[in-house]
């Protein structure tokens, strides 16, 4: 068995769900359990229904709705045979009388709270799962189709919740393994239920760890991510296209990769990946016949000293001093009890006697930490900075790896710098709007010459 994910842009269209479904048909001996996300942006745009709901724009969230029906049964009807049609027009009629009455629901409250958020956002994944399905018939797949709340169970932590995996990896056995024999199961990601049944989501992006769940949980040979990119990269075609093609990368390299801001993963997806050491491979559905990136649980022999570029941007540096803790113990203890408090994450951080510069990227509780580390210390905050953030198992035992990066972003201004605690990665802080010269100037340094067995 493998698993594979194909992600929104996978399945935006009518046109792409059906090149999906050729990649699927030339590996259906290899007994393929797909999970899909939302069709392109429908998350989104029922995020914006909600929201619409919650102002009292009642005119305005049953035109999105409307529009968004429209939409799925345009693309369906286009893949979906005559005879399926009437199956396909009551799924829809369900799903979005459904829709309807939980976004008046919310509507009449004024309010969404998380629970809310998590009902209206599968309602995407629940959409594009049953089209799938349908169109798979139509091209002569043998299907079936399984709601992924039936087999993913999660605690109450809703709009991010967490797997509770000895029950979800028993139902995947119970439920999944002994139908993907047969045929091609299908499968939604991001979507997950409670112990008791309610309806929960693993966050943004979270249809690559549902792909990676599930493989874990049926024992699948390995697991296929299918985006729009022909891989992992040296650089982030978003900031400096043309890098190169990683062929072959290591699970831990690729975590802090996806830490740090490389799009094409999601983070969480290699955890139950290296516990069952099931490889995952990065491939493009616009360009199935490209190998794409295979990702290992063992060390990748290399002779660069870097693998990849990972951006991370939008951060917020803090910076804290405090002459009074000079001598005194506890300071750094004192300043991560106040982030704890608001739940508030730290990316990198870097420590003197009497300061602590750190990072964050989400700002919502920055005022209130503000105030509470004033308390017993001077704080100054910079916005619009970005982590860029080199990464290669070769970083540890290569010498002089500072002093390149330190030559290579000359004119540059770094904020800050660190070699992670796991020494696969060195980091540096450059205002957002250096970003580009920074990534340019580092590709240059790491990558003029490459090796061929690792980078094409």
């Amino acid at each position: 068995m493998i698993v594979m994910k194909f992600g929104g842009t996978s399945v935006e269209s009518a046109a792409a769900i059906e090149r999906v479904a050729a990649i699927v048909k030339a590996r259906v001996d290899q007994k393929p359990i797909v999970v899909v996300s939302a069709m392109g942006k429908t998350t989104n745009k029922l995020l914006a229904i909600s929201q619409a709901a919650i102002e009292g724009r009642r005119e305005d969230y049953l035109r999105q709705i409307h529009d968004l029906r429209d939409f799925h049964s345009r693309e369906a009807r286009l893949v979906v045979p005559v005879e399926g049609r009437a199956s396909l027009d009551r799924c829809l009629d369900d799903i979005f009388d459904e829709l309807t009455e939980l976004v008046k629901g919310i509507a009449v409250l004024g309010e969404l709270t998380p629970r809310s958020i998590d009902a209206i956002s599968s309602y995407g994944e629940r959409l594009s799962s049953y089209i799938v399905t349908l169109a798979f018939e139509h091209f002569g797949l043998p299907t079936t189709h399984v709601d992924s709340r039936r087999v993913i169970v999660t605690d109450n932590r809703h709009t991010q919740a967490s797997p509770l995996f000895p029950e979800t990896y028993q139902k995947l056995r119970d439920i999944v393994a002994p139908l993907a024999p047969l045929k091609v199961v299908v499968m939604g990601g991001f979507i997950a239920s409670t112990e008791t049944g309610v309806t929960s989501t693993l966050g943004r992006g979270g249809s690559d760890f549902t792909a990676s769940i599930v493989g874990a949980g049926v024992g699948a040979k390995e697991i296929q991510i299918w985006t729009d990119v022909d891989g992992m990269l040296t650089a982030d075609p978003t900031i400096l296209p043309g890098g190169h093609r990683v062929k072959t990368i290591s699970f831990a390299e690729a975590a802090e990769l996806a830490y740090f801001g490389a799009k094409v993963l999601h983070p969480s997806t290699v955890v139950p990946a290296i516990e069952s050491n099931i490889p995952v491979l990065i491939l493009n559905s616009r360009r199935p016949d490209v190998p794409g990136t295979r990702i290992v649980a063992e060390t990748v022999h290399c002779t660069n000293a870097v693998k990849s570029i990972a951006c991370k941007r939008k951060i917020t540096l803090v910076n804290i001093h405090s002459t009074r803790m000079l001598g005194a113990h506890g300071f750094l203890r004192r300043i991560f009890e106040v982030f704890d408090r608001y739940e508030t994450s730290v990316d990198m951080v870097a420590t003197s006697e009497v300061s602590v510069s750190l990072t964050i990227d989400n700002t919502a509780h920055l005022e209130k930490i503000s105030q509470e580390l004033r308390a017993f210390s001077d704080v100054s905050t910079e916005p619009e900075q970005a982590i860029v953030c080199l990464v290669g198992e070769n970083i540890r035992f290569t010498p002089g790896v500072a002093s390149r990066v330190f030559s290579a972003l000359n004119g540059v201004n770094i904020r800050m710098i660190s070699q992670g605690a796991s020494l696969l990665n060195l980091s540096v802080v450059v205002a957002d709007k250096d970003i580009r010269q920074a990534v340019e100037s580092l590709h240059t340094e790491f990558f003029t010459e490459l090796d061929p067995e690792v980078f094409e």
